[in-house]
């Protein structure tokens, strides 16, 4: 069957079409449509091309959704010896790499002391790719392998959308790059895998190099890769009339002006000064970007320069990574401990010896389930090397098994756990890597719940802390949530360590938490499989609590965002009669307000984006201010974008939005417009 006329003209324009929106969000960072709306354009031009092949061209935007799975990776060879750098990590040895530098240059009759200038760059924590391209168009993607021998995985670079399938230019070229993972999406991939009782990804670069491994491109395709390209290998300019650049920055400009995707934030510093500026300048906001940098890479900035200083065994001279403060450290695991949810879930947790990461000093790491335990093959005993990456408790990376004694033992779950109700049996839970107990309604359960009920994340209840909660529990004075709202200031006082003042201060807390949302509400009441997000999409969609504890199974799982286990679980919930009572107690001290739609408000139709740090109220205190007057949160900015919120050190979104002209807001004028 041939296509219509109309047909054709469809198929072309939904190409220029896709096009235009991939260069808006990837390159221009201002999208103009949903993901999902692009998603359908790209699925509409795939069932057209499946039905009229003759039709498809090499480079077709719907070649990136991913080809058939591969078998294996074929091994290639580097045209260009692939190399790392060496590392410095402070300002001294930085000085005595550019001394080398100076007595190199000086040895070849070379006196360019005062020439020396250098590219500083990002150095991105993602995994190294090498792409080649014949005629301008894309015929290989390598990974870096060990720099001679690489593997090819071209199937799934080319699902990478910055990455180009053709050039603006028809040359033969093979540049260097980094595919990378923005944080983001970091957070949607974990929370996916978390739902299916599948370990997290420890950071954006295991996640990144764990979704390049993949053998169906599919897969790689759903995890919205990026890339950065800073080098070229190997160029044939040809006839172009493009001139060979002679310096790092002039590279930079001319891979930008190819096609490919290049980081804006290089700097070309006059001399190792500059560098220094230019490390500490990143080091405090290099948060605010939405990739992973553990450092920056410098080099020397003359291309004439890099030839006569060249190469050692292993790394060129004329660069170097100065690294970011170390976010992994290596400790000992002194013991295994299992730790009772609120919900009954039972999580394994390694006491450490104390270390200090990121910062801060840390004792303990999560070790998520048994499934983990086993990957990891960890043991009390082992040395391990741990990562914190703005997690409270961090996580083991892996473990040093070269440094084990023969002393260390595998872990074995035990039958009971002195935390859980009855005679503290625990199982694992049918289907799911995760084990829970048997019997619930422990008193360190219902601690665990009262704390959770009265957290910042719920009821919000300043003052009603966990050693407080462990306090009245003690005492018989709350035992379920409703128990909270009884409290008296004779019962407070007839307490240790509560005079007038601070039981005077408590009640006053939760007379203030009485008026709440029903999405705090849902999160308070710890109904397995229900968090934040979920609370939220149950709050909007049934506005009222009277109307989602009448909801049926069929219209839970009809929720945007609502699976069937989460479904079944919410209704579980409100179908059970203990429940129904606590619940029915508690509605008696709440005030609930009405759960309004996103239309409502002053902030209607407006979008905000966030950035930097704010000082005078959280995040995310902000973000729900934003959202309950009617607005909604981006994490881009764009010609969309109406308000951008300017803390401390907001980096390269607030200088986007003076590029756009969009209006700028310091958090007091923020404050103002509340």
């Amino acid at each position: 069957m041939k296509p219509t006329r109309e047909e054709k003209q469809r198929i072309k324009k939904l190409r220029q079409l896709i096009e235009y929106h991939c260069k808006r969000y990837h390159e221009e960072d201002a999208p103009e449509i949903s993901d999902q709306a692009y998603d359908s354009l790209v699925a509409e031009l795939s069932a057209l091309e499946e039905a009229y092949p003759e039709f498809k061209v090499y480079g077709s935007p719907s070649e990136r959704v991913g080809g058939k799975p591969l078998e294996s990776f074929e091994k290639v060879r580097h045209r260009s010896s692939q190399w790392s750098f060496d590392n410095v990590f402070d300002g001294v040895e930085l000085a005595s790499w550019g001394e080398r530098l100076t007595r190199i240059l000086e040895k070849s009759d070379i006196d360019r002391r005062a020439e020396l200038d250098y590219c500083a760059e990002h150095k991105i924590d993602g995994l190294k790719v090498v792409l080649t391209y014949e005629k301008g168009v894309f015929i290989l993607g390598a990974t870096r392998g060990d720099g001679v021998t690489g593997e090819n995985i071209t199937q799934n670079l080319r699902t990478i959308e910055d990455i180009p399938l053709r050039l603006a230019q028809s040359i033969d070229i093979t540049v260097v790059g980094e595919a990378w993972l923005p944080r983001r999406e970091l957070e949607r991939i974990n929370r996916e895998r978390r739902k299916k009782g599948e370990p997290s990804f420890a950071n954006t670069r295991n996640a990144a190099a764990g979704s390049l491994r993949q053998l169906d491109p599919r897969v790689v395709a759903e995890r919205r890769l990026r890339s950065f390209v800073y080098d070229i290998d190997l160029i044939g300019l040809g006839d172009t009339g493009i001139a060979y650049p002679e310096t790092q920055i002039e590279e930079l400009k001319l891979l930008s002006k190819l096609g490919f995707h290049v980081n804006p934030t290089y700097r070309h510093c006059r001399n190792l000064s500059e560098v220094i500026a230019y490390y500490r300048d990143w080091e405090k906001k290099r948060k605010s970007e939405e990739y992973e940098a553990d450092g920056i890479a410098i080099k020397v900035n003359s291309r004439a320069l890099q030839e006569i200083l060249g190469y050692t065994a292993k790394a060129p001279r004329f660069a170097v990574a100065f690294k970011f403060p170390a976010e992994q450290a290596t400790t000992v695991v002194e013991n295994i401990i299992l730790q009772v949810g609120r919900t009954g879930v039972i999580t394994p947790v390694a006491k450490l010896r104390p270390v200090r990461v990121a910062g801060s000093t840390v004792s303990r790491a999560t070790l998520h389930n048994e499934d983990e335990i086993k990957r990891l093959d960890v043991r009390a005993g082992d040395t391990v090397i741990i990562q914190k990456a703005g997690d409270v408790i961090p996580d083991i990376v892996s473990v040093l098994k070269e440094l084990r004694s023969g002393k260390e033992k595998p872990f074995v779950f035990p039958e009971k756990v002195a935390g859980c109700g009855g005679d503290g049996r625990i199982e694992r839970i049918p289907g799911q890597a995760a084990h829970r107990c048997v019997t619930l309604g422990s008193q360190l359960q219902q601690q665990r719940k009262l704390e959770y009920f009265a957290g910042k994340k719920a009821l919000n209840i300043e003052g009603l802390g966990e050693k407080i909660v462990e306090l009245l529990t003690e005492h018989n004075l709350i035992s379920t949530f409703d128990d909270i709202f009884t409290l008296t200031k004779g019962d407070l006082l007839n307490l240790p360590g509560f005079a007038q003042k601070k039981a005077e201060n408590l009640l006053a807390s939760i007379n203030k938490s009485r008026k709440t949302s029903l999405s705090r509400l849902l999160v308070g009441l710890s109904i397995p499989q229900v968090g934040e997000e979920t609370a939220e999409d149950l709050a909007e969609h049934f506005r009222s609590i009277e109307t989602l504890r009448k909801a049926s199974g069929e219209e839970l799982e009809a929720v945007a965002g609502i699976g069937s286990i989460t479904a079944e679980s919410v209704y579980r919930w409100f179908r059970d009669e203990e429940n129904r009572k606590i619940l029915d107690r508690l509605l008696r001290q709440l005030k609930i307000a009405a759960a309004s739609r996103l239309a409502a408000g002053k902030f209607a139709g407006k979008t905000f984006v966030l950035t930097g740090t704010l000082s005078l109220m959280a995040r995310g205190q902000a973000e729900e201010k934003i959202k309950a007057l009617g607005g909604s949160i981006s994490d881009s900015v764009s010609t969309r974008t109406n308000y951008v919120v300017a803390g401390q050190e907001p980096g390269g979104k607030y200088a986007r939005a003076r590029e756009l002209g969009v209006t700028t807001l310091s958090e007091k004028e923020f404050l103002k417009m509340l």
